[in-house]
């Protein structure tokens, strides 16, 4: 099965200190869901870093998609970035001044290869098929500021603007930790039927151990990271 990410002898270590990542080999497989779980203070938001491409590894090679952006220069690492990884963050980083339907279209501004993956380049129209996926599907939220939402409905505002233009890999970062435990089932739910039916791989982290049972596999930061043994 070919692999939608893969991560070899990877270290990240700020100078004069101990490794923060060291990890022999890690791996998600095309159309994967992968829970990720370690507590607070772990390396989660430093490994999900180093896969993305926003930090260089001390040592290692990062494949993504086939790209082994370890290699890449910082601008070319940045566009592969925009073009084929969708994130969603825990606190969702949405536009406050821009509508709702302002922000789900927000990365076909920036990236044409997002945009020209969405079918018959109807922007908007996938837009508002994602919010409805989601569970957003009332008309009048589109021209809603997101401001004006509330958590549960900015969460899928975010997962909506990370899907739009089909991205090979989704990457969560702790984003129902706001939510109570049923609010975050219904979420990935919808989340992972959305993600299936585009073909995206997901890498979902959070120290919610409660909702491995959803994924493919589950996966320990700690048993994974030598540098935090």
């Amino acid at each position: 099965m070919p692999l939608a990410l893969e991560a070899t002898d990877l270290l990240y270590a700020w100078p004069g200190a101990a490794p923060i990542i060291d990890i022999e080999h890690f791996q998600l497989a095309s159309g994967e869901r992968v829970f990720l779980r370690g507590p607070s203070g772990s390396g989660k938001s430093t490994l999900l870093g180093l896969l993305a491409g926003v930090l260089t590894p001390t040592r290692g090679t990062i494949t993504v998609l086939g790209q082994e952006i370890s290699k890449l220069t910082p601008a070319t690492r940045d566009r592969f970035r925009g073009e084929n990884i969708g994130f969603i963050f825990q606190m969702f980083n949405l536009i406050p001044y821009l509508s709702v339907l302002e922000n789900v279209t927000l990365p076909t501004v920036f990236c044409q290869a997002r945009r020209a993956r969405i079918p018959a380049g109807d922007v908007e129209g996938e837009a508002r098929r994602l919010l409805a996926a989601l569970g957003l599907g009332a008309r009048d939220i589109e021209d809603r500021a997101v401001t004006a939402l509330s958590i549960g409905q900015q969460q899928r505002v975010a997962a909506a603007r990370a899907l739009l233009g089909r991205p090979g890999l989704i990457v969560a970062d702790e984003p129902t930790s706001a939510l109570d435990h049923d609010s975050r089932e219904d979420f990935l739910q919808l989340l992972m039927g959305e993600c299936q039916a585009q073909g995206s791989s997901l890498l979902f982290v959070s120290h919610d151990t409660s909702l491995g049972s959803l994924f493919d596999r589950v996966i320990s930061l700690s048993d994974l990271n030598r540098g935090r043994k």
